[in-house]
């Protein structure tokens, strides 16, 4: 039976979209020849859901979702040096991969040069190492940026790679309403449970803001920030906290650009999210549809925003590390699988699905294929994508959706109240501890076997054989810094110098925007720890607060 309510939507929020953006397929049926609706309504008389694509966004941000087209396949990957990781690019691409997610190197994400004594021993080692243009150069060698979607994960020196971004679409000469991509820029997680951060969080707070206000010039379509809630997950958070912490995040975000100058508006149709995906199915389901709905009434309510692509949270998903075992390793391409489908059926926008032998190392290129195959089956085989939010109006799903909603509004009004914000509960070190609090409560549970995983406290096998481990070259340690040396002796001695010069006259006047110089000093072809170490001269560094 359809319902007025379903009509309604239909008539004045689907056909209008559908007349603008067609779906990818002119009907949508079952393998049994069954025709399927865009969406479904609970019968009269039941408290009707939101519409897909209607305030406050609780059934997904589009109308059509994937009947229009679906989420992007984003598998993260960076190793070693530039031109490893882009061969590694290349194959994915061959895979069908539709967007590119870049990992750096811990010296890249921290600010230091691969020869730095700090630096020494992780040079290539978890990401790819980024110290100039020239590797930048490299890592994207035959790749048109014009055509390609690119996220990097980078924070603490996201301005910098933000800007070496725009520097080499410059020269692949791309008009700067193309320039697609997103850059995490996500500073107060870091704090909080990552730990790659450089300087105090006021300047942090500073190049943030900084480089919302220079993509805004420079790149309008770009993703100035991927507020992340996936490694305060990872650290060890609950569904709950996920999501208050998150939200708190990029609301503090916003009002430090509404005290820069910044308009809002303009700043939140921009803003993306990322969140983890985890192992309990409807519990992560109805985790994506409360932020969703949380975040518009957050922008809407607090900050008297009524632009509606500014009150859409648009998020991309990576299924969960942390719940990736070394034990029977395989078992983990079932864990992904689930993730997978939550965030599919959550309303994400794009995904990354790990490679079942994280646990052991960087994954091979079959497990890579395998990952990126497990999306795509989601995708063309099972149906999923073909019905917009198939379990809205489901009581368990609803009920689970409203709880977690109201629990994650509680702990930020809870924030607000004692901390003035998620600058200040970071300050203090509350969010820290909290999450501190939920890892060992998770842990004590899975060592008392209150909490099974499989392989692990249940169903373990003895004499397990190795699985097979990717091992980059260690021979490119030598070539990254061969090449760091060789932009030294290479560049222009003089421009080089007058660019870095600017940049600290800029970061010591903290009126002075700081994108433009940074932009000037990596076109001259200084290092990333160069940059930073001209940052660091005008910013103090960060003391972390006593939180155990």
């Amino acid at each position: 039976m359809t319902s007025s309510r379903s009509q309604s939507w239909k008539s004045e929020t689907l056909d209008p979209y559908r007349r603008r953006f067609p779906e990818r397929q002119e009907s949508f049926q079952t393998g049994s020849g069954m025709p399927l609706e865009a969406c479904y309504f609970p019968a009269e008389g039941t408290p009707p859901p939101d519409g897909p694509g209607e305030y406050p966004f609780t059934r997904g941000i589009h109308p059509t979702m994937y009947r229009g087209r679906h989420w992007t396949m984003r598998q993260y990957a960076g190793f070693s040096s530039a031109a490893e990781t882009n061969r590694r690019f290349h194959y994915l691409l061959e895979q069908g991969q539709t967007g590119l997610s870049v990992a750096f190197d811990l010296p890249t994400q921290i600010g230091y040069d691969g020869d730095h004594p700090l630096a020494a021993a992780e040079v290539g080692k978890v990401g790819v190492a980024i110290y100039s243009l020239r590797d930048f150069e490299a890592l994207f060698a035959g790749i048109p940026l014009a055509k390609v979607s690119t996220s990097m994960t980078i924070n603490a020196t996201g301005l910098v790679l933000f800007c070496m971004y725009l520097a080499l679409a410059k020269r692949q000469q791309v008009p700067k309403e193309k320039i697609l991509g997103t850059v995490q820029n996500d500073i107060l997680k870091e704090f909080i449970a990552r730990g790659n951060f450089r300087f105090a969080v006021e300047p942090s707070m500073r190049l943030t803001v900084d480089l919302f206000r220079f993509q805004q010039e420079m790149a309008p379509r770009f993703n100035p920030i991927s507020v992340s809630g996936y490694h305060m997950r990872e650290a060890g958070c609950s569904a709950v906290q996920e999501v208050a912490f998150t939200l708190g995040d990029g609301f503090a975000y916003l009002q430090a650009a509404q005290r820069a100058g910044l308009d809002v508006v303009a700043t939140a149709r921009r803003m993306s999210f990322f969140f983890n995906a985890h192992n309990e199915l409807f519990e992560e389901i109805a985790k994506f549809r409360a932020a969703r709905r949380l975040w518009a009434r957050l922008l809407k309510e607090r900050m008297g925003i009524e632009d509606a692509k500014a009150l859409r949270l648009r998020f991309h998903t990576q299924t969960a590390g942390s719940m990736l075992t070394a034990d029977q390793p395989q078992v983990n391409a079932v864990r992904v699988t689930l993730q997978a489908l939550a965030a599919v059926l959550g309303g994400t926008q794009s995904l990354h699905t790990n490679s079942y032998d994280e646990a052991l190392g960087l994954p091979t290129e079959a497990t890579a294929r395998l990952a990126l195959r497990t999306q795509q089956v989601l995708a063309y085989e099972s149906g999923v994508a073909d019905v917009v939010d198939p379990l809205g109006g489901s009581p368990f799903v609803e009920g689970l959706t409203d709880r977690i909603e109201q629990e994650a509004l509680a702990e930020l009004q809870g924030i607000e109240e004692r901390y003035g914000g998620m600058v200040g509960a970071v300050q203090d070190g509350y969010v820290q501890r909290e999450i501190h609090r939920e890892a060992m409560r998770y842990q004590r549970a899975v060592e008392s076997d209150q909490k099974v995983v499989v392989g692990v406290n249940r169903f373990r096998v003895e004499d397990e054989e190795p699985a097979e481990i990717f091992k980059p070259d260690p021979a490119s340690r030598e070539q990254i810094l061969a090449s760091l040396q060789g932009v030294r002796e290479q560049r222009d001695a003089v421009g080089h110098g007058e660019a870095l010069e600017k940049l600290a006259a800029a970061a010591a006047d903290p009126q002075q925007p700081l994108g433009p110089p940074v932009l000037q000093a990596v076109e001259a072809y200084a290092t990333v720890g160069e940059i930073c170490a001209c940052l660091g001269e005008a910013f103090e560094p960060y003391q972390a607060p006593t939180i155990i």
